[in-house]
């Protein structure tokens, strides 16, 4: 498989992310605006094999809105409110799944396969 995937996991809950809202950015324009499902996933691939272009992206995460809507207490301002992830498409033969391990004071990301 080809293309663009990626999901979320709530570390301070230790569960996949449920209904947090991201985006995907290339050359400042939104091409996709979607909520994780319950297994922290998008339904389908953000892009495909078909879709896909070299070039420099972007991942918003909005972080600060879903341990919110979990009650979780944030300080005024949040220390995460929306994480981004800039990242590079070089081989379009290459999947490249994005994930984001999450809490309301640290992430990290990796490539995945």
């Amino acid at each position: 498989m080809t293309g663009l995937t990626t999901h979320v996991l709530d570390t301070t809950h230790g569960r996949p992310a449920a209904g947090m809202v991201l985006r995907l950015i290339r050359d400042g324009e939104v091409l996709i605006e979607t909520a994780t499902n319950a297994d922290g996933r998008c339904d389908g691939p953000l892009l495909t094999g078909e879709t896909i272009r070299p070039g420099t992206y972007r991942l918003e995460f909005e972080v600060g809105d879903y341990f919110r809507g979990l009650t979780v207490a944030l300080p005024e301002p949040a220390f995460l409110e929306t994480v981004v992830i800039d990242f590079g498409v070089a081989d379009l033969a290459a999947h490249y799944h994005v994930p984001l391990l999450v809490s309301p004071f640290g992430y990290s990301t990796y490539r995945g396969s």
